[in-house]
């Protein structure tokens, strides 16, 4: 016996310091709440003295004594403070005294003892002492619920039951001892049992009289379910056992027999209970009802959802939408409808968890039909079942046939966005036992408008991933007509100064070379858009050479560039040709901001740390900071009107930096432009010869320069 007190009181200690730290870490300052923390912490004192002594077999009344006094004392003034307005004022006062009556005994008595008298006996002492507490606490506790209204009698019932237990077992208790002269030993440990018990209702009420406690004490319904389904585990193999004892003992010589028969067969059957949803669904239902305020665990069912609506378990939003709805009432599935592109038809988008081609299409509706017209003007909730058994509630409206004939489609949710119908949820029947509150509509406006909201983002994302997918196209279409168009330009002047040289063979060997250079880009553009890695092989090239080039290109504008280099050769790894487009298009940009008289210059010059700087002057008109920083590299922006795509200088930018050099401007209005390109030193000193064979052909021919030095005799397009 002394074991199972040791368990017994064991348990309640415990109970009482967790719910003594619950209400504490929740306390707001108000007196009844620091009266039920007292008297939660000293039970949970007293049940661990108990326990202790059980633990180790003595039983001291004194201390045991002063527990009690202090306990019983703790709860009444708790009590009184919980009923200090409805309650006489003389229960108050003797509910108040009591505990100091009961400790001045320890006082008292010795006293008498020396004049003569008899003292009474411990046990009795302590009997006594415990009556007077427990009857004071019970009608303390009948003042309480009588005088509350039938709102605050909900949570108080709680109260009644858990302290009312207490005491009444203690009423019990000691009314034996005052029959039996003493405490019987069964009694006194089931009484750290019944403690235990008391617990959670005295949390439960706590719960649910808060503001008037000041303690907003929050127990998980995970917990509650769990805590309930141990004790009734409990309860159950305490029934097995007892079960299996009667069938041992009057088995007979098949008592063993039966016994093995009995357990296994229980066993069974606990599993099975276990292992029921049905039973599950019937306990949380029944708990959310009777121990709180609100069905759902909001904070609980939010997380749920959300965690579902981001999860990367579907491919498709929208079938993950329809689970995340689904599984907050326990619906087996549902059918997401979707207002169409045109906005004139509901469609079927998607379905949970069947998939959207076993929907039939006759499903769809047209959006002046009733029940769209009706969820949007409104939003309300639909259970079907309540519009087939009174359709007068929503107006009578005409279901089509598909859902007014089918047995297993319950709740119709409309998505709104800013008010607006934009589609809605046709879910299955839930699990009984379900009833559709108005704590589940709220709920499923309220999710109904985040599902319409991210379905709608969801959307958006789509449509700009395609808008950039064009941009990225038309980017490339825009990269592509600009190189086109100086191959244009080329042939061009080719083809106006045919028909007066076309006898001159210099024009013809010039514009024969004009028409190679125009071919080899031209196959190189179309190598690149194929995405042939060869387009973009670097060689190793003399930046002198590329330079002269590209002045070569250019020296039949005013002013005429000039070049400044040194005698060593300025080696770099690039492609030839599309190096010398960038250099021919900086250059080309400092003579149109130059006038005539202006100078455009071109200096070569290699820093210590290996880098070769080429740098494009010129005395032009120049550009302010801003244009620089904002403007000057920005793709499609130009200042050239329709004679240009704005696309040059971001593209000699691009080129120089993936050769891994970088290209800074220096300017100001009035006072020209500095345009530098740094590029890293090759370690070979010598060009390839590739990149010789194109050099010496470039210099021989004159390509396009000496194409264009014959628009000086004739006419220019």
């Amino acid at each position: 016996m002394n074991a199972v007190s040791v368990v017994c009181y064991g348990i309640a200690a415990i109970a009482f310091l967790l719910l003594a730290i619950l209400m504490s870490v929740s306390w707001q300052g108000r007196r009844p709440g620091a009266y039920l923390i007292v008297a939660s912490t000293l039970s949970a004192g007293w049940a661990g003295l108990l326990m202790a002594q059980a633990a180790r077999g003595s039983s001291a009344m004194l201390p045991i004594y002063i527990a009690e006094t202090l306990r019983n004392g703790a709860w009444l003034f708790a009590l009184s403070s919980i009923a200090a307005s409805s309650a006489p004022r003389g229960l108050l006062l003797a509910a108040r005294a009591t505990p100091f009556i009961a400790l001045s005994l320890l006082f008292v008595l010795p006293i008498f003892s020396r004049l003569g008298f008899e003292p009474f006996d411990p046990e009795l002492l302590l009997s006594r002492a415990g009556l007077a507490a427990a009857l004071i606490a019970l009608v303390l506790l009948e003042q309480i619920y009588r005088n509350a209204s039938d709102t605050a009698r909900d949570g108080l019932k709680f109260l009644v039951c858990g302290v009312g237990g207490m005491f009444a077992f203690d009423l019990f208790l000691y009314s034996q001892a005052e029959l039996l002269r003493g405490i019987t030993a069964d009694g006194w440990t089931a009484r750290g049992a019944l403690n235990a018990f008391a617990v959670p209702l005295i949390a439960i009420a706590v719960r649910r009289n808060y503001p008037q406690w000041s303690l907003d004490v929050f127990v998980s319904r995970q917990v509650v379910l769990y805590t309930t389904t141990l004790m009734g585990v409990g309860g159950y193999l305490l029934l097995m056992a007892a079960g299996g004892y009667y069938v041992r003992q009057f088995g007979g010589s098949w008592g063993r027999l039966g016994q093995i028969m009995f357990f296994s067969g229980a066993l069974l059957v606990l599993g099975l209970l276990l292992g029921s949803n049905a039973l599950r669904r019937h306990t949380s239902v029944f708990i959310s009802k009777h121990f709180y305020r609100n069905k759902y665990d909001y904070r609980v069912e939010w997380l749920r959802f959300i965690r579902t609506l981001s999860s990367s378990d579907e491919d498709d939003v929208r079938r993950t939408a329809i689970h995340a709805v689904a599984q907050i009432l326990g619906s087996p599935g549902g059918v997401l409808f979707l207002l169409d592109d045109s906005g004139k038809r509901f469609v079927v988008s998607a379905a949970w968890p069947l998939r959207i081609d076993a929907i039939p299409r006759t499903s769809e509706l047209a959006a002046p039909a009733a029940l769209p017209r009706f969820l949007a003007r409104t939003h309300w909730i639909i259970d079907l079942r309540e519009l087939r058994r009174t359709p007068d509630v929503y107006d009578n409206i005409d279901l089509p046939d598909w859902l007014r004939d089918s047995t297993g489609l319950r709740i119709v949710s409309p998505l709104l966005q800013l008010d607006r119908l934009v589609g809605f949820f046709v879910l299955y029947d839930p699990p009984s036992p379900f009833d559709l509150t108005y704590e589940d509509r709220d709920l499923l406006k309220t999710v109904g408008r985040h599902v319409a909201t991210h379905i709608a983002q969801h959307d958006a994302d789509r449509k700009l991933a395609e808008s950039r997918q064009f941009e990225a196209y038309n980017r490339l279409t825009a990269f592509t007509m600009h190189d086109l168009k100086n191959s244009v330009a080329q042939l061009r002047l080719v083809v106006d100064n045919a028909e007066r040289h076309r006898r001159n063979p210099e024009f013809i060997d010039d514009a024969v070379g004009t028409i190679a250079n125009t071919l080899e880009r031209m196959t190189r553009l179309i190598e690149q858009l194929r995405g042939n890695a060869a387009s973009t092989r670097t060689v190793v090239v003399d930046l002198v050479d590329l330079a002269r080039r590209a002045l070569g290109r250019c020296e039949n504008r005013t002013p005429v560039p000039t070049l400044e280099a040194g005698t060593m050769p300025a080696m770099v790894e690039a492609d030839p040709e599309r190096l010398v487009s960038v250099l021919e298009h900086v250059i080309r940009n400092a003579q149109d901001a130059t006038p005539e008289q202006g100078t455009v210059s071109v200096k070569i010059g290699q820093t210590p740390n290996a880098v070769v700087v080429l740098t494009v002057s010129d005395s032009g008109s120049g550009m302010d900071p801003d244009f620089v920083r904002d403007r000057l590299f920005r793709p499609f922006d130009s200042t050239k009107g329709s004679k240009g795509m704005g696309i040059g200088a971001y593209q000699a930018r691009e080129y120089v930096r993936m050769l891994g050099g970088e290209v800074e401007v220096q300017s100001s209005p009035g006072s020209g432009t500095q345009f530098s390109i740094s590029l890293p030193v090759c370690v070979s000193r010598r060009p390839s010869p590739a990149a010789s064979a194109v050099a010496t052909v470039e210099q021989e021919k004159g390509a396009a320069a000496s194409v264009q030095s014959w628009t000086e005799e004739g006419t220019t397009p």
